[in-house]
């Protein structure tokens, strides 16, 4: 993700995401935390016939991963592209060193939840109100070595 992406992804997050998008500033400071020696951002995007139709984030602190964020456009769930964001997030996590990944997904979405699993991220608490302004609690899961799940079945 370049910050020539972020209005198209602010468009695709604001669908998505309604009551809790992230804000254009947000956009901006994770991605100037994404270049150069000292990165511990990264920031992917997919794009089909110009158009972005999904992106992801995870950030680095020292030996962990925190997947930020993943989206992906309504009319193309179900066609694989959350896994292929994933696996770039797994991928980074492995070149940043990281030996476990985080993330948060809300209880209420089954789909983001089975795809994590699939990749052996496994819950392990729940964040009481986390997205706000739904008060909507967020499952957290994690994966233990990204390595060995770059290839969204774990093990392989």
């Amino acid at each position: 993700m370049r910050w020539w992406d972020i209005d198209p992804v602010l468009d695709l997050e604001k669908a998505l995401f309604p009551e809790d998008a992230w804000s254009r500033g947000m956009f901006w400071s994770e991605l100037a935390h994404s270049r150069g020696p000292e990165a511990t951002r990264r920031y992917v995007v997919a794009e089909q016939d110009g158009r972005i139709t999904g992106y992801a984030g995870l950030v680095a602190s020292g030996d962990q991963g925190d997947v930020q964020t993943i989206a992906v456009a309504r009319d193309h769930w179900g066609s694989g592209l959350g896994a292929r964001l994933l696996t770039e997030l797994l991928r980074a996590a492995t070149a940043f060193e990281c030996t476990e990944v985080m993330l948060e997904c809300r209880v209420d979405n089954v789909r983001a939840q089975q795809l994590y699993e699939r990749f052996g991220f496994a819950p392990i608490g729940v964040r009481r109100g986390y997205y706000q302004p739904g008060n909507v609690d967020a499952l957290v899961m994690r994966l233990s070595d990204p390595a060995t799940s770059v290839n969204g079945v774990q093990g392989t």
